[in-house]
């Protein structure tokens, strides 16, 4: 299993291993297209090279594929897509570098980390909305591209001492990307959004550059971030106020720089709270906080309350998700083919957004009812024109078979029209 001619030890079921978790992953072929299956095809004798080159110091990593995504907030996002080859091989430098990285991070860094969720930040930050008036909603202009190669290979060479992590890492960071034109960019800094060990190399990279920061400065001030999207709870307008200016300049110091527009003061009213202000809400991790009514439990009166629930963005981008899966022209399935398809979808999306006010889910759900009519109509010659008999049919169909999709089972089988 060990290797005794090479420059560097590298057990080969690490290589099986990272292998394994990056098929569990699935993702897109990059710039050599070719897919997970395709690997396979040849699965030793890939991972024989892998574990071969990496070994003998002769692993240079190919071009990362550059991959254009929407944003929800509008615009574009370029994902560096590596080759599978290279995911693998990413892996398993990521095997060895988390479990020595990760126990340094602070409790209140939630992003791309082991045990830790998205909604661990959103749980945190529901609590502290109720104790600190303001709060200073924070976003880092282009994290992954902008990160400083001579600040982050400082703080990776201070925690790693493996030789051939190291070599690769620095290997990683300066691979070209080819755009989807077929253009190459050589990179002379950033770390490719997209890659496998990009994101435990930001979160070093922001340990540093805000949380440590953070917690030398202003160790009184609770705060919670989840890669380059963060929040600091303050006392009052004044100290978020100081503290946005203070913390524009540690960024700069860093090479780093604030996004103007995503970046402000929020004003947490409730029942407590009162007086006019221009922002009472703000986004974060696809949860909107903001003022809401909120029923008391004692004698069912209403008040105000500043609590999460699923952002109008989220919503969109769900709504698009399943209107882009075409249903209502997916005659040739069968109902039960349909929620094969959605229900790990609806799962998903039920589980995250649906922990806090879940019943503001209730119009994606009601949407996909809708869709399921829609479909109906054009499967079944007796509905077509004839939209009341299809809604009929299939709130009979949710409530005798509950089980068919994911949503039915919590309720939500009596709204089609």
């Amino acid at each position: 299993m060990h290797a005794t001619n090479k420059p560097f030890n590298i057990d080969k079921r690490l290589v099986y291993e990272a292998y394994k978790a990056v098929k569990s992953n699935r993702g897109a072929a990059g710039v050599d297209e070719q897919s997970i299956e395709q690997f396979e095809a040849d699965l030793s004798g890939n991972l024989y090279k892998i574990w071969n080159r990496m070994s003998s110091g002769t692993y240079f990593p190919p071009p990362v594929r550059a991959v254009s995504i929407p944003k929800k907030s509008g615009g574009e996002r370029i994902l560096g897509v590596p080759t599978v080859a290279d995911r693998v091989a990413q892996m398993v430098v990521k095997q060895v570098i988390e479990p020595i990285l990760d126990p340094i991070f602070l409790a209140d860094s939630c992003g791309y980390r082991p045990n830790k969720s998205a909604l661990d930040a959103v749980e945190a930050t529901r609590k502290r909305c109720w104790k600190h008036d303001w709060v200073l909603e924070f976003d880092i202009k282009g994290l992954f591209d902008n990160i400083d190669h001579e600040l982050l290979l400082r703080a990776v060479r201070k925690h790693i001492t493996c030789k051939w992590a190291l070599l690769y890492i620095e290997r990683w960071l300066k691979a070209s990307m080819v755009k989807e034109d077929g253009t190459t960019i050589e990179r002379s800094r950033g770390t490719p959004q997209g890659g496998v060990v990009s994101p435990i190399l930001a979160n070093l990279f922001m340990h540093y550059t805000f949380d440590l920061w953070m917690a030398r400065t202003h160790p009184d001030l609770p705060w919670c971030r989840y890669a380059d999207d963060g929040l600091v709870h303050c006392r009052t307008e004044r100290e978020a106020e100081a503290l946005k200016a203070e913390l524009q300049v540690r960024l700069a110091d860093c090479r780093l720089e604030m996004h103007p527009t995503k970046t402000k003061i929020v004003y947490c009213r409730d029942r407590n709270r009162k007086g006019k202000h221009p922002n009472v809400k703000f986004d974060f991790l696809g949860y909107c906080f903001r003022p809401r009514p909120v029923r008391n439990s004692r004698d069912n009166s209403l008040f105000c309350g500043f609590n999460p629930a699923v952002s109008s963005s989220a919503m969109k981008a769900m709504r698009q998700t399943i209107r882009d899966l075409n249903l209502r022209r997916q005659t040739q399935l069968s109902l039960q083919e349909i929620a094969r398809m959605i229900n790990p979808l609806l799962r998903g999306w039920i589980a995250y957004y649906g922990r806090y006010a879940p019943s503001a889910l209730y119009p994606l759900l009601r949407y996909v009812n809708q869709t399921l009519v829609a479909w109906a109509m054009r499967k079944f010659k007796r509905f077509k024109r004839h939209k009341v008999q299809a809604s009929q049919f299939l709130q009979r169909l949710a409530t005798e078979c509950v089980d068919i999709f994911v949503h039915w089972q919590i309720g939500m089988t009596g709204v089609f029209a």
